[in-house]
């Protein structure tokens, strides 16, 4: 069964958060509240989410400021934003959006079906992350146990080939994703995606090293 990515919306009105979350339970994913930004940090710091849904005009910490305690935060730091705000100061309002951290800033009213596209991109990015750390995790056990590539090669179709073919279609599938979000123009979601092909590539080196006649079978950079 695949986990239900979880999606932080952060909103100090309930109608707002009532209305984010009528917005995106089509997505049929897990939809955490937060009415403050005190309350989104301490959210994240048990759980992972795919997105963050910020608003930025709260009283007490604004959207901003809790940005900024976000990206700070090692832990945090590479979960996307997208701001919501209810009124336009022009561009500059915009840029500190950006220069926050975000990913995306939209204006309220906001357009149901754009927002719902532009979280889900976010949530598909994310499970391709988590198929990737499955993927180490399951090498890395293998690598730590000492088993030979003779051994993994052995009974009913070997772990290796189906490590490999696990692992091609995630690479196919990031590949796409890759140039979706190229087309799309988000430079964020590109970088992010791009972090996530540089991993791939690093558990790749390390399942071919454990082929036989591959020589050194040294640990590749693969964790996620």
């Amino acid at each position: 069964m695949v986990q239900k990515a979880k999606i932080l919306l952060v909103d100090d009105r309930p109608e707002n958060l009532l209305a984010l979350e009528a917005i995106l339970s089509a997505l049929d994913q897990t939809l955490v509240r937060a009415s403050s930004g005190e309350e989104a940090l301490k959210a994240l710091l048990t759980d992972d989410f795919a997105v963050i849904l910020l608003d930025v005009q709260m009283p007490g910490m604004d959207g901003f400021e809790t940005a900024a305690h976000i990206k700070r935060r090692e832990r945090t730091r590479d979960i996307p934003i997208i701001f919501l705000t209810a009124i336009n100061h022009g561009p500059h309002h915009t840029f500190r959006g950006y220069a926050a951290g975000a990913v995306d800033y939209i204006s309220k009213p906001f357009d149901p079906w754009v927002l719902r596209a532009k979280v889900s991109v976010f949530v598909e990015l994310h499970m391709k992350n988590v198929q990737l750390r499955e993927q180490a995790a399951l090498l890395r056990r293998e690598l730590e146990g000492g088993t030979s590539p003779a051994d993994t090669e052995r009974g009913p179709g070997g772990l290796l080939p189906e490590l490999s073919a696990r692992l091609a279609a995630v690479e196919e599938q990031a590949e796409a994703l890759s140039k979706e979000l190229a087309e799309s123009g988000g430079s964020a979601a590109v970088s992010t995606a791009a972090h996530l092909e540089r991993k791939l590539s690093g558990l790749r080196r390390a399942l071919d090293a454990l082929e036989p006649g591959s020589g050194d079978t040294g640990q590749a950079d693969e964790s996620p």
